[in-house]
């Protein structure tokens, strides 16, 4: 594919003088009829589609719905605008109403295409521009005028088109990545819960405290069947020089989907005499004991790293014992988490929403046979193979999106060899 850059230098053009005037509304006025509003919260900025719009009757309307919106507009979230909510209004929103926190662009479709003018605002030139326009340091913003001056680069019409299409064909190949990545994870929720309540040989169940179980399998706290140790006191271990000791793992490290993300990794100067109980070993389960705002309780993930590492009091590392099989009880912990039994047992302090040692010791652990253990969490690793390649196919679809996006719009890509290689 040759790569070259436009045979003519595009016209910039700023796009209030590309834009049609919008409307506005008022549904407090129609206070029985029934109308759908999107409100910021409504779009995605992973997607950057309407991923809900809330139907409600104009008595109820938000003292921010207040802009009509038709089929094809574009809308650009000006409230903390650096999240990159943006979203084109679909058919079935013609007519409807958003929120004041968008600007809506309406393209004067004999100069600007939409879906043109939508790819032109998810650019990373987009992106710097509206982070130098925004202000305020807590809600930052920018207003719609400073969206309307931003200058776009303007080819004919049909380049314009063809530009559109090439990249919202990647768009529609990462959109069926993670339609296949949510049917996935829905796969493997509802494999953990069979796994957990029937097991793997076709046994009667039986009732238990974490509900239904087989009859062969018991139950025994998780001090029983694994070593239980809080981190270490980390008051300094924001020390980010590898020199300063060695790396820490803290709450934050460990991922709602059970992986760790070692990217923000801090060091602790660990002592000699502590070395023996704070190291952890291959194959600990690390375990989220204290949250604070958002609820992540819970959070459990598998120690596999190479080299040494440690952990901060905000984890409990779980050592299991010879009667129970690590990654059946990281598993095991996902599963009781879904079914809120950590929101339901967890202490309460006045800073922070707990589940110590103390508490964690009285978890109930069922025992299958460790050959049973092993075929559950190789059944649920298997998902979970599966998941991390779906996500890596859709961070590789979205680094070419922005780099074909960032090449097409500055004319260093030509549409004219995609188009003969079967991208548009």
């Amino acid at each position: 594919m040759q790569c070259s850059r436009a045979e003519s230098a595009w016209p910039s053009v700023s796009l209030s003088d590309l834009c049609e005037k919008t409307s506005t509304t008022n549904p407090s006025s129609r206070p029985d009829e029934f109308f759908k509003y999107v409100d910021v919260s409504s779009v995605s900025n992973e997607s950057f589609k309407i991923v809900g719009a809330n139907r409600l009757q104009g008595r109820d309307a938000p003292s921010r719905a207040r802009q009509l919106v038709q089929f094809d507009d574009v809308i650009f979230a000006t409230v903390r605008p650096a999240l990159r909510r943006v979203a084109m209004i679909p058919q079935e929103l013609h007519g409807e109403v958003c929120s004041t926190g968008f600007c809506v662009l309406r393209a004067n479709k004999q100069r600007l295409n939409p879906n043109y003018l939508y790819c032109y605002l998810l650019s990373e030139e987009v992106r710097q521009k509206v982070e130098a326009l925004q202000t305020g340091a807590t809600y930052p913003a920018i207003n719609d005028g400073d969206l309307f001056r931003l200058a776009i680069p303007l080819p004919s019409l049909t380049e314009q088109s063809a530009i559109a299409h090439v990249l919202q064909t990647v768009q529609k190949a990462k959109d069926t990545r993670q339609h296949e990545l949510d049917l996935e994870r829905e796969r493997k929720s509802a494999l953990m819960e069979h796994l957990f309540t029937h097991g793997t040989q076709s046994e009667a169940t039986k009732a238990s405290e974490i509900g239904e179980i087989p009859d062969g399998w018991s139950l025994k706290p998780l001090s029983d069947v694994a070593d239980i140790a809080y981190g270490v006191q980390a008051a300094v271990a924001h020390l980010t020089d590898p020199s300063g000791g060695i790396p820490i793992l803290t709450n934050v490290n460990i991922k709602n989907e059970g992986d760790l993300n070692l990217d923000t990794l801090r060091y602790f100067p660990l002592p000699k005499k502590m070395r023996s109980r704070a190291i952890l070993a291959h194959g600990d389960v690390l375990f989220n004991w204290r949250s604070g705002s958002q609820n992540h309780v819970g959070k459990t993930a598998i120690f596999e790293e190479e080299g040494e590492f440690t952990f901060s009091s905000f984890i409990l590392r779980f050592r299991p014992t010879g009667a129970l099989f690590n990654r059946f009880l990281f598993y095991f912990l996902q599963a009781i988490k879904s079914r809120g039994y950590f929101t339901q047992n967890r202490q309460q302090s006045s800073v922070n929403s707990v589940f110590n040692a103390s508490v964690a010791a009285t978890i109930p652990i069922p025992l299958p046979a460790m050959g049973e253990q092993e075929e559950i969490a190789s059944c649920l690793f298997t998902c979970d193979r599966k998941i991390h390649a779906l996500e890596a196919e859709i961070r590789c679809v979205e680094e070419l999106f922005n780099a074909m996006l960032q090449q097409l719009m500055g004319g260093e890509l030509s549409v004219t060899p995609l188009v003969r290689e079967g991208y548009a």
